[in-house]
């Protein structure tokens, strides 16, 4: 008669283990976000409670920065992912080594893979992924939902430009020449949500161009990325090609947050918005 008891007793055990591995996975109490777009959503949700680590790309909102750090969405080490002791990894794509990114995944902990697009349909996608991943469906779903129809109301209003606007983002300057982006990147996804045609549309990728090649794509607005102590005192047109551009002649350059242009997190609507707003400043654009 005591072996039926004992079974009913382990069968009891086990399934209270299973219940409450579900409810971790349910609801997880200690979240590593890695990548910036996965984590401004954590908090656009209102969870960062839950976040007991980040990496460096995770910027905005500056609360992040009292929060411990992983260390480079790239570059991640699996050994200082996995002491943190998570019961979920939120892992935007496009991390790496893929070496750490095995190990993670192989390491028995939770790890949801949030797709890292930056397409008008992988933002939605990207945000009910962390939404689900946190039980927060219903504003996951509400807040994809909006996203996409700032958008759509964007592209809408979009429609009225009569003349695209030619645009040269600049990433970086490396060995002195512009590194500059080509389709396939988040900064030509946003010149196009911006209603702005990108100079290098036809080329994949960032590509480093010489001061000839890039002057002689005469854009009519430089972008770039904000950033303090740039050489050249800030001024990009202190280069003589880019001073002879159609930009240079008529000082359009614009700089933007990093993250803000190119995070493709749930700002990314107001942030199209204000490019566009700063590309076409005599177009009458509502304000987000």
């Amino acid at each position: 008669m005591r072996f039926p008891v004992l079974r009913s007793l382990s069968l009891a055990l086990a399934l209270t283990g299973l219940a409450a591995q579900s409810a971790s996975a349910q609801d997880p109490k200690r979240v590593v976000s890695i990548g910036g777009a996965a984590t401004e959503i954590v908090y656009a949700l209102g969870e960062e409670k839950r976040l007991a680590a980040v990496d460096t790309t995770s910027l905005y909102p500056p609360e992040t920065k009292a929060l411990p750090n992983v260390g480079y969405i790239r570059a991640l080490s699996a050994e200082g992912v996995l002491s943190l002791s998570p019961d979920m990894i939120l892992l935007e794509d496009g991390a790496g080594p893929p070496e750490a990114v095995k190990l993670i995944d192989a390491a028995g902990v939770e790890v949801v893979h949030v797709p890292a697009g930056h397409s008008v349909e992988a933002l939605p996608e990207k945000i009910r992924t962390v939404a689900h991943a946190l039980g927060r469906d219903s504003d996951g779903n509400a807040m994809a939902s909006k996203v996409s129809t700032d958008l759509a109301a964007l592209q809408k209003e979009l429609g009225a430009v009569k003349a695209r606007q030619k645009v040269l983002f600049i990433l970086s300057l490396k060995d002195d020449r512009p590194l500059a982006a080509g389709e396939d990147t988040a900064a030509d996804a946003m010149i196009r949500l911006a209603g702005a045609q990108n100079v290098l549309a036809g080329t994949k990728g960032y590509k480093g161009l010489s001061w000839e090649a890039a002057s002689a794509l005469q854009p009519d607005v430089i972008l770039m990325m904000d950033r303090g102590g740039e050489a050249h005192g800030g001024d990009a047109f202190a280069l003589p090609a880019l001073a002879a551009t159609p930009a240079g002649r008529n000082k359009r350059l614009i700089k933007m947050d990093a993250l803000y242009l190119l995070g493709f997190g749930p700002r990314t609507p107001a942030a199209a918005r204000e490019l566009a707003s700063r590309l076409y400043p005599d177009l009458a654009l509502r304000q987000p």
